[in-house]
């Protein structure tokens, strides 16, 4: 076998063997993965349904699972609870005029460990599953944020014209101290801000729902300043997603996999002499 050496003083065979590592193998072993072609769309692998993810778990939703134990119990004492106790500790908590001008944020904090309705109300289950998907994809932190926010400024909203219509005589003096408390604020706020970050497929149908319950509520009259502070809320959570949408994409950057000592090198990795490296070197020892 004669011994030629290459245009960058490697011997033949040396620089075959060396390009030839970086071809995958045609038989005898699997072969290498192929890049898609230009144009095309990798595709992705197909997920199965995990159905339990709707509900909240410890490390996968902290916030949302923590919170829902302490609602759960502080239901379970409005339910078995001694009445009297039970209704003073909801009239300390009630967010009315009187309560928030001595203390507002003590009041709006205690307003949202009750359910109005109890375990069974629909705003309990829209808690767990809305709570559950907004903080899968926002964070417990964020998820809080909304949540708490919501409460609160919906909260003020509906609450601040009573106290001033008070004040001017055009409603009596017994409205400042009614008896307002639950998480439906906050639930209607997680409902509008997770409905922005849903495909179209998904929240057309659960704008729909919301806006039913709230409109239809509206119409009856029962509670018409809750009813105006559940529609508020709903439209506090779809102004809040453009700031979601920007939080979702905000994140540290993802780390380039490096290839562990000793491992195998990857086509990818192999790199050849290019013709022009080649002449390059070549020149230079022509003119040394």
């Amino acid at each position: 076998m004669s011994w030629v050496e290459t245009a960058d003083g490697t011997p033949a065979e040396a620089a075959r063997a060396g390009t030839l590592a970086g071809i995958p193998r045609q038989r005898g072993g699997p072969a290498a993965p192929r890049d898609p072609a230009p144009g095309t769309c990798a595709r992705r692998p197909r997920i199965p349904p995990r159905p339990w993810r709707l509900l909240p778990t410890p490390a996968g939703t902290p916030f949302t699972f923590g919170y829902a134990a302490l609602l759960t119990a502080t239901s379970l004492f409005a339910a078995h609870a001694d009445p009297a106790l039970v209704s003073e500790a909801l009239r300390g908590s009630s967010t009315d005029i009187v309560h928030l001008a001595q203390a507002p944020l003590l009041v709006l904090v205690a307003s949202a460990l009750w359910i109005a309705g109890g375990l069974t109300s629909g705003y309990a289950l829209a808690f767990l599953f809305t709570l559950t998907a907004l903080e899968r994809r926002i964070g417990g932190l964020r998820t809080a944020a909304v949540f708490f926010g919501g409460h609160a400024l919906a909260t003020l909203a509906t609450e601040l014209p009573v106290g001033l219509s008070v004040a001017v005589g055009r409603l009596p003096d017994s409205s400042l101290q009614r008896l307002d408390y639950g998480i439906s604020f906050g639930v209607m706020t997680c409902i509008g801000a997770l409905a922005g970050l849903l495909p179209a497929w998904c929240r057309l149908p659960l704008l729909a729902g919301a806006g039913y319950v709230t409109v239809t509520s509206l119409i009856a009259y029962t509670d018409p300043m809750t009813d105006w502070g559940h529609l508020l809320s709903l439209a506090l959570g779809l102004a809040s997603g453009p700031l979601l949408r920007r939080w979702r994409r905000s994140g540290p950057a993802p780390s380039v996999a490096r290839p562990r000592a000793g491992s195998a090198a990857q086509p990818s990795q192999i790199s050849t002499a290019s013709p022009s490296s080649a002449a390059a070197r070549r020149n230079r020892r022509s003119r040394s």
